[in-house]
Protein backbone atom coordinates (compact mmCIF):
# COMPACT_ATOMS: atom_id res chain seq x y z
CA UNK A 1 0.00 0.00 0.00
CA UNK A 2 1.59 3.14 -0.97
CA UNK A 3 2.32 6.18 1.41
CA UNK A 4 -0.01 8.99 2.10
CA UNK A 5 0.82 12.03 2.08
CA UNK A 6 -1.89 15.35 2.14
CA UNK A 7 -1.02 18.06 0.49
CA UNK A 8 -3.25 21.55 1.19
CA UNK A 9 -3.58 22.35 -2.00
CA UNK A 10 -4.95 20.41 -5.42
CA UNK A 11 -2.51 22.74 -7.29
CA UNK A 12 0.87 24.11 -7.14
CA UNK A 13 3.62 25.79 -9.36
CA UNK A 14 5.88 23.43 -11.25
CA UNK A 15 5.94 19.63 -11.37
CA UNK A 16 6.82 19.28 -7.53
CA UNK A 17 3.27 17.86 -6.58
CA UNK A 18 3.50 14.89 -9.65
CA UNK A 19 6.91 14.04 -8.97
CA UNK A 20 5.43 13.58 -5.46
CA UNK A 21 2.78 11.25 -6.71
CA UNK A 22 4.85 8.94 -8.48
CA UNK A 23 6.31 7.09 -5.02
CA UNK A 24 2.97 7.95 -2.51
CA UNK A 25 -0.91 8.37 -2.40
CA UNK A 26 -1.20 11.98 -2.61
CA UNK A 27 -4.74 13.12 -1.00
CA UNK A 28 -5.33 17.79 -1.62
CA UNK A 29 -7.92 19.25 -0.24
CA UNK A 30 -9.68 19.62 -3.41
CA UNK A 31 -11.80 22.93 -2.80
CA UNK A 32 -10.34 26.58 -4.40
CA UNK A 33 -10.36 28.63 -1.25
CA UNK A 34 -8.27 27.90 1.81
CA UNK A 35 -9.17 24.92 3.53
CA UNK A 36 -9.79 25.40 7.23
CA UNK A 37 -8.50 23.57 10.42
CA UNK A 38 -11.60 20.92 10.42
CA UNK A 39 -11.00 20.29 6.91
CA UNK A 40 -7.83 19.45 6.83
CA UNK A 41 -8.18 17.15 10.30
CA UNK A 42 -10.60 15.42 7.88
CA UNK A 43 -8.14 14.38 5.31
CA UNK A 44 -5.02 13.70 7.73
CA UNK A 45 -5.58 9.87 8.96
CA UNK A 46 -3.10 7.81 8.11
CA UNK A 47 -1.25 10.61 6.43
CA UNK A 48 2.91 10.04 7.12
CA UNK A 49 3.96 13.32 4.93
CA UNK A 50 1.85 16.88 5.17
CA UNK A 51 3.04 19.79 2.53
CA UNK A 52 1.30 22.79 3.74
CA UNK A 53 2.22 26.95 2.81
CA UNK A 54 3.09 29.37 5.39
CA UNK A 55 -0.25 30.53 5.72
CA UNK A 56 -1.83 27.02 6.82
CA UNK A 57 -2.06 26.50 10.73
CA UNK A 58 -0.11 23.17 11.37
CA UNK A 59 -0.85 22.87 14.93
CA UNK A 60 -1.06 19.76 17.60
CA UNK A 61 -4.59 18.93 16.66
CA UNK A 62 -3.66 18.76 13.09
CA UNK A 63 -1.13 16.48 13.92
CA UNK A 64 -3.01 14.20 16.66
CA UNK A 65 -5.90 13.96 13.83
CA UNK A 66 -2.61 12.68 11.52
CA UNK A 67 -2.00 9.67 14.10
CA UNK A 68 1.41 8.33 14.69
CA UNK A 69 2.00 7.84 11.33
CA UNK A 70 2.87 11.38 10.30
CA UNK A 71 6.84 11.81 9.82
CA UNK A 72 7.64 14.93 8.18
CA UNK A 73 5.60 18.33 7.88
CA UNK A 74 7.15 19.99 5.06
CA UNK A 75 6.29 24.23 4.36
CA UNK A 76 6.52 25.37 1.09
CA UNK A 77 7.67 28.69 3.03
CA UNK A 78 10.87 29.78 4.42
CA UNK A 79 8.71 31.39 7.29
CA UNK A 80 7.99 28.63 9.83
CA UNK A 81 5.46 30.87 12.51
CA UNK A 82 2.51 28.70 11.35
CA UNK A 83 3.47 25.03 12.82
CA UNK A 84 3.52 24.30 16.56
CA UNK A 85 7.29 23.11 16.91
CA UNK A 86 6.96 22.10 20.46
CA UNK A 87 3.99 19.63 19.34
CA UNK A 88 5.84 18.25 16.24
CA UNK A 89 9.11 17.81 18.66
CA UNK A 90 6.99 15.47 21.02
CA UNK A 91 5.80 13.57 18.24
CA UNK A 92 9.19 13.38 16.62
CA UNK A 93 7.95 15.13 13.34
CA UNK A 94 10.27 16.47 10.98
CA UNK A 95 9.19 19.92 9.90
CA UNK A 96 10.97 21.76 6.82
CA UNK A 97 11.16 24.51 5.00
CA UNK A 98 12.49 26.46 2.01
CA UNK A 99 15.34 28.47 2.82
CA UNK A 100 17.93 29.37 0.06
CA UNK A 101 15.60 29.44 -3.48
CA UNK A 102 13.46 32.71 -2.59
CA UNK A 103 15.94 35.01 -1.18
CA UNK A 104 16.73 36.77 -4.25
CA UNK A 105 13.47 36.98 -5.39
CA UNK A 106 12.44 38.54 -2.16
CA UNK A 107 15.09 40.86 -2.35
CA UNK A 108 14.19 42.31 -5.74
CA UNK A 109 10.56 42.67 -4.46
CA UNK A 110 12.02 44.26 -1.42
CA UNK A 111 13.60 46.91 -3.34
CA UNK A 112 10.19 47.65 -5.24
CA UNK A 113 8.72 48.31 -2.46
CA UNK A 114 11.41 50.80 -1.28
CA UNK A 115 11.52 52.79 -4.49
CA UNK A 116 6.96 52.72 -4.43
CA UNK A 117 6.93 53.99 -1.52
CA UNK A 118 10.16 56.28 -1.07
CA UNK A 119 8.68 57.58 -4.63
CA UNK A 120 5.23 57.63 -4.05
CA UNK A 121 4.95 55.64 -6.71
CA UNK A 122 1.44 54.31 -6.21
CA UNK A 123 -0.27 57.63 -5.14
CA UNK A 124 1.52 59.26 -8.53
CA UNK A 125 -0.74 56.14 -10.18
CA UNK A 126 -4.05 56.28 -9.14
CA UNK A 127 -3.94 60.03 -9.66
CA UNK A 128 -2.89 59.11 -13.14
CA UNK A 129 -5.77 56.51 -13.54
CA UNK A 130 -8.17 58.69 -12.10
CA UNK A 131 -7.67 61.72 -14.59
CA UNK A 132 -5.72 63.87 -12.29
CA UNK A 133 -3.00 64.68 -14.06
CA UNK A 134 -4.56 68.02 -16.01
CA UNK A 135 -1.55 70.26 -15.39
CA UNK A 136 2.17 69.52 -14.52
CA UNK A 137 3.00 71.03 -11.23
CA UNK A 138 6.68 71.17 -9.65
CA UNK A 139 4.99 70.01 -6.27
CA UNK A 140 3.25 66.70 -7.39
CA UNK A 141 3.86 63.42 -6.68
CA UNK A 142 6.74 64.91 -4.88
CA UNK A 143 8.69 61.64 -2.82
CA UNK A 144 12.21 60.97 -1.34
CA UNK A 145 15.17 60.17 -2.77
CA UNK A 146 16.94 56.32 -2.26
CA UNK A 147 20.24 56.98 -4.15
CA UNK A 148 22.57 57.82 -1.11
CA UNK A 149 20.23 57.14 1.88
CA UNK A 150 21.48 54.78 4.37
CA UNK A 151 19.54 51.48 4.85
CA UNK A 152 18.62 49.74 7.95
CA UNK A 153 18.59 45.81 7.84
CA UNK A 154 16.66 44.20 10.84
CA UNK A 155 17.86 40.85 10.33
CA UNK A 156 21.06 39.90 8.23
CA UNK A 157 20.04 36.50 6.31
CA UNK A 158 20.15 35.34 3.16
CA UNK A 159 17.32 38.04 2.43
CA UNK A 160 19.17 40.65 4.00
CA UNK A 161 22.00 40.22 2.28
CA UNK A 162 20.63 40.08 -0.70
CA UNK A 163 19.05 42.99 -0.06
CA UNK A 164 22.05 44.86 0.84
CA UNK A 165 23.76 43.72 -2.05
CA UNK A 166 21.32 45.45 -4.53
CA UNK A 167 21.70 48.73 -2.24
CA UNK A 168 25.34 48.76 -3.40
CA UNK A 169 23.82 49.99 -6.96
CA UNK A 170 22.33 53.34 -5.15
CA UNK A 171 25.14 54.08 -3.22
CA UNK A 172 23.47 53.30 0.18
CA UNK A 173 25.29 53.42 3.02
CA UNK A 174 23.69 50.05 4.68
CA UNK A 175 24.13 49.30 8.21
CA UNK A 176 22.07 45.94 10.17
CA UNK A 177 20.94 44.54 13.57
CA UNK A 178 21.34 40.96 13.46
CA UNK A 179 22.49 38.90 16.98
CA UNK A 180 22.32 35.66 15.11
CA UNK A 181 24.69 36.50 12.52
CA UNK A 182 28.49 38.00 11.78
CA UNK A 183 28.86 41.42 12.58
CA UNK A 184 30.46 43.82 9.61
CA UNK A 185 31.28 42.56 6.41
CA UNK A 186 31.76 44.52 2.70
CA UNK A 187 28.10 45.07 2.20
CA UNK A 188 27.47 46.09 5.59
CA UNK A 189 28.48 47.45 9.30
CA UNK A 190 26.43 45.74 12.49
CA UNK A 191 24.97 48.40 14.65
CA UNK A 192 22.26 48.01 17.57
CA UNK A 193 18.64 47.95 16.75
CA UNK A 194 18.41 51.68 18.32
CA UNK A 195 21.58 53.08 16.14
CA UNK A 196 20.12 51.36 13.17
CA UNK A 197 16.60 53.17 13.58
CA UNK A 198 17.88 56.68 14.28
CA UNK A 199 19.95 56.48 11.37
CA UNK A 200 18.25 54.62 8.47
CA UNK A 201 16.15 56.68 6.08
CA UNK A 202 14.87 52.79 5.05
CA UNK A 203 14.46 50.02 7.54
CA UNK A 204 13.73 46.96 6.33
CA UNK A 205 12.42 44.11 8.29
CA UNK A 206 14.05 39.99 7.83
CA UNK A 207 13.17 38.56 10.99
CA UNK A 208 11.09 35.41 11.40
CA UNK A 209 7.97 35.98 13.54
CA UNK A 210 8.77 34.44 17.39
CA UNK A 211 8.00 35.51 20.82
CA UNK A 212 10.82 37.73 20.82
CA UNK A 213 10.11 39.52 17.03
CA UNK A 214 6.72 39.81 17.24
CA UNK A 215 5.45 43.48 17.31
CA UNK A 216 9.24 44.11 16.94
CA UNK A 217 8.28 47.44 15.55
CA UNK A 218 5.89 49.28 17.42
CA UNK A 219 5.26 53.01 18.90
CA UNK A 220 8.29 53.25 20.63
CA UNK A 221 10.40 52.00 17.82
CA UNK A 222 8.29 54.30 15.08
CA UNK A 223 8.84 57.38 17.18
CA UNK A 224 13.09 56.27 17.36
CA UNK A 225 12.96 56.89 13.94
CA UNK A 226 13.37 59.56 11.12
CA UNK A 227 10.42 61.76 10.26
CA UNK A 228 11.89 61.46 6.64
CA UNK A 229 12.12 57.42 7.40
CA UNK A 230 10.20 54.54 5.41
CA UNK A 231 9.42 51.06 6.79
CA UNK A 232 9.59 48.33 4.72
CA UNK A 233 8.22 44.48 5.72
CA UNK A 234 8.67 41.35 3.65
CA UNK A 235 9.15 39.09 6.56
CA UNK A 236 6.28 38.46 8.51
CA UNK A 237 3.39 40.59 9.24
CA UNK A 238 3.12 40.12 13.23
CA UNK A 239 6.64 41.79 13.40
CA UNK A 240 4.80 45.26 13.08
CA UNK A 241 2.10 46.52 15.32
CA UNK A 242 0.09 47.89 12.36
CA UNK A 243 -2.25 50.27 14.44
CA UNK A 244 1.06 51.62 15.90
CA UNK A 245 2.31 52.10 12.43
CA UNK A 246 -1.20 53.30 11.05
CA UNK A 247 -1.01 56.14 12.91
CA UNK A 248 2.57 56.94 12.90
CA UNK A 249 2.02 57.75 9.18
CA UNK A 250 -0.99 59.38 9.82
CA UNK A 251 0.67 61.75 12.34
CA UNK A 252 4.05 61.99 10.24
CA UNK A 253 6.24 60.27 12.57
CA UNK A 254 7.58 58.14 9.42
CA UNK A 255 7.34 59.46 6.09
CA UNK A 256 5.91 56.15 4.33
CA UNK A 257 5.89 53.00 4.53
CA UNK A 258 5.83 49.33 1.78
CA UNK A 259 4.36 45.99 3.07
CA UNK A 260 4.08 42.72 1.62
CA UNK A 261 2.63 41.11 4.92
CA UNK A 262 0.43 41.73 7.76
CA UNK A 263 -0.97 40.38 10.92
CA UNK A 264 -4.26 38.82 8.87
CA UNK A 265 -3.52 37.25 6.19
CA UNK A 266 -5.26 36.70 3.42
CA UNK A 267 -7.44 39.90 3.94
CA UNK A 268 -10.54 39.15 1.61
CA UNK A 269 -12.89 41.85 1.38
CA UNK A 270 -12.08 43.21 4.65
CA UNK A 271 -9.40 45.27 4.20
CA UNK A 272 -6.66 46.79 6.25
CA UNK A 273 -7.24 50.62 6.78
CA UNK A 274 -3.49 50.74 5.65
CA UNK A 275 -3.91 49.70 1.91
CA UNK A 276 -6.13 52.95 1.70
CA UNK A 277 -3.46 54.86 3.63
CA UNK A 278 -1.75 57.34 0.31
CA UNK A 279 1.87 57.23 2.23
CA UNK A 280 1.92 53.11 2.04
CA UNK A 281 2.16 50.91 -0.32
CA UNK A 282 0.81 47.27 0.23
CA UNK A 283 1.38 44.16 -1.98
CA UNK A 284 -0.54 40.78 -1.40
CA UNK A 285 2.59 38.77 0.02
CA UNK A 286 3.69 38.27 -2.99
CA UNK A 287 7.69 38.19 -2.17
CA UNK A 288 8.47 35.32 -3.67
CA UNK A 289 6.29 35.27 -6.75
CA UNK A 290 7.84 33.81 -9.80
CA UNK A 291 7.17 30.92 -11.70
CA UNK A 292 10.51 29.61 -11.47
CA UNK A 293 10.87 30.63 -7.11
CA UNK A 294 8.11 29.05 -6.38
CA UNK A 295 8.22 26.09 -8.36
CA UNK A 296 11.41 25.55 -6.76
CA UNK A 297 10.06 26.03 -3.08
CA UNK A 298 7.76 23.30 -3.57
CA UNK A 299 10.38 21.11 -5.23
CA UNK A 300 12.32 21.36 -2.19
CA UNK A 301 9.18 20.52 -0.04
CA UNK A 302 8.86 17.29 -2.34
CA UNK A 303 12.30 16.61 -1.95
CA UNK A 304 11.85 16.88 1.78
CA UNK A 305 9.21 14.63 2.04
CA UNK A 306 10.66 12.18 -0.06
CA UNK A 307 13.80 12.15 1.58
CA UNK A 308 12.41 11.73 5.30
CA UNK A 309 10.05 8.92 4.10
CA UNK A 310 12.96 7.06 2.66
CA UNK A 311 14.76 7.22 5.95
CA UNK A 312 17.20 9.82 4.93
CA UNK A 313 18.01 13.54 6.53
CA UNK A 314 15.71 16.36 5.38
CA UNK A 315 17.59 18.70 3.01
CA UNK A 316 16.27 21.73 4.82
CA UNK A 317 15.15 21.20 8.67
CA UNK A 318 14.17 23.58 10.78
CA UNK A 319 16.86 25.65 12.38
CA UNK A 320 17.65 23.49 15.43
CA UNK A 321 15.04 20.88 14.78
CA UNK A 322 15.77 16.84 13.86
CA UNK A 323 16.62 15.82 10.16
CA UNK A 324 15.62 12.57 10.47
CA UNK A 325 12.20 11.06 11.91
CA UNK A 326 12.28 9.77 15.67
CA UNK A 327 8.55 9.10 16.73
CA UNK A 328 6.56 5.81 16.54
CA UNK A 329 6.09 4.60 13.27
CA UNK A 330 2.41 3.03 12.52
Amino acid sequence: MAIRVLTTRKELPGSGLSRLAEGTDVVSWPGAAKPGPDDLAALAPGSAGLLALGSDPVDAALMAAAGPSLRVIALASMGFDNVDRAAAAERGIVVTHTPGVLAETTADLTFALILAARRRLGAAAASLERGGWDVFRMHDYLGLDVHGATLGLVGYGQIGRAVARRAQGFGMRVVHHDPYAAADDSLSTSVSLETLLAEADVVSLHVPLTAETRHLISRRELAAMKPTATLVSTSRGGVVDEEALLGAVRAGVVHSAGLDVYEREPMGAELSPLVDEPYVVTLPHIGSATDSTRAAMVDLAVDNILDVLAGHPARTPLPGTAAVFHGVDA
